[in-house]
């Protein structure tokens, strides 16, 4: 079957998917691009990676476009959210997905390397969502979706600052959900898992607590991909 998808329930929407040059952000992308919907990929610096995925949904018949934007920076939030506006007339999803990880004791975390985690991910959110707004508004079907993970619900080791940060994300949902629903915003959160990722070991938290599954999560998988489409995301 030619195209994105035959059943294009996204069809004539428009999405920002952050964070989406690769892993879970590039599959977030895809999916929503197979449901029909125009995407606008976002990375920070990694050009070469997020065309990559232009050019695969491009390749299935949808329509999406590479912005570069520092998310912890609001001028660039803002020009970034222009531009999308611009470029496709509409913004009617924005996933919260971009984020920077670290592995280190608490003892070991300096004050520089606990900020920049908590900007990229919880300030990024906050000013995304915030510059965005009139757009969902104006959408009338708005949507919010921040990623989160299980560290945000059972915390691991030698990861204090992305926890914290993911625990806000999820503070920051409950917050807009409550405030936004009256706009016919929806606002929510995912958590995923151990995700099948082209990585060379298993994060030693999921070692410490396996999933209930023994196995990492998968994309769904769609006759409707090609082969390079269905390849497992690849690890952060």
């Amino acid at each position: 079957m030619n195209g994105v998808s035959a059943g294009r329930e996204l069809e004539g929407y428009v999405a920002i998917v952050t964070g989406s040059a690769r892993n879970i952000g590039r599959a977030i992308a895809l999916e929503l691009a197979d449901a029909g919907a125009t995407i606008a990929i976002h990375a920070r610096t990694s050009r070469q990676d997020g065309e990559e995925v232009v050019r695969e949904i491009e390749a299935l018949g949808g329509r999406a476009k590479l912005f570069l934007a520092e998310l912890t920076d609001p001028a660039a939030v803002g020009d970034m959210i222009d531009a999308v506006k611009s470029e496709f007339g509409r913004i009617d999803i924005l996933v919260n997905n971009a984020a920077m990880r670290g592995d280190a004791p608490i003892e070991e975390i300096t004050y520089d390397a606990w900020r920049k985690v908590l900007a990229s991910i919880l300030d990024s959110a906050f000013l995304c969502s915030q510059a965005a707004l009139p757009h969902l508004t104006e959408s009338g079907r708005g949507a919010i979706v921040s990623i989160a993970g299980v560290a945000g619900h059972t915390g691991i080791e030698g990861r204090a600052h992305v926890v914290t940060a993911k625990t806000g994300l999820i503070g920051l949902t409950r917050a807009l959900s409550a405030e936004l629903a009256g706009r016919n915003i929806t606002v929510n959160c995912v958590s995923p898992g151990y995700m099948n990722t082209k990585r060379d070991h298993v994060p030693p938290h999921f070692l410490v607590r396996p999933v209930p599954m023994k196995r990492p999560g998968e994309r769904r998988r769609s006759p409707r991909r090609s082969a390079s489409s269905a390849a497992p995301v690849r690890a952060t």
